[in-house]
């Protein structure tokens, strides 16, 4: 069965509500997703994903603290035997997310994920857009699976 595994920091109401934006929008679709905190999420999640959406947000210069212990657990484990996997990284940054970004697009270099589109950057002050960009990124990326796209 292919599913969608979401992955996304959310230490305040405006992140939760952006991680919640992206279910809303893989809801649209037929495929199935699991949601999780990096926290939650395990190895074993990665190994039965057909796609991962990535959420964090940028903290002095990097992804988050929570993001960066995921990828600490994950990445040996993972490492042989999810090469290809099509990921999707949104970063929820108050100025830039430069750092946040290439940051996680090293890590994902040296597992062999596949970035399927640019990363989208969340930055400035919390707008309404930022939800809808989420809903749209959820629904995409979910179809793109279905579609076999990625």
């Amino acid at each position: 069965m292919q599913t969608l595994l979401i992955i996304a920091n959310t230490p305040s109401a405006n992140t939760l509500q952006l991680r919640q934006a992206v279910v809303t929008g893989a809801k649209r679709t037929e495929l199935a997703f699991i949601e999780l905190s990096p926290f939650e999420a395990t190895a074993e999640h990665v190994f039965n994903a057909s796609a991962i959406i990535l959420g964090t947000t940028a903290n002095f210069g990097y992804m988050s603290g929570a993001l960066k212990d995921f990828f600490e657990r994950i990445y040996y484990p993972c490492l042989e035997h999810t090469q290809g996997l099509p990921v999707v990284l949104y970063v929820r940054a108050g100025t830039d997310g430069t750092g946040a970004v290439h940051s996680v697009e090293r890590i994902l270099a040296g597992l062999r994920w596949r970035l399927v589109q640019e990363p989208i950057v969340l930055q400035g002050e919390f707008k309404p857009e930022f939800l809808q960009t989420c809903e749209d990124l959820g629904e995409a990326v979910a179809e793109g699976v279905l579609l076999g796209v990625f």
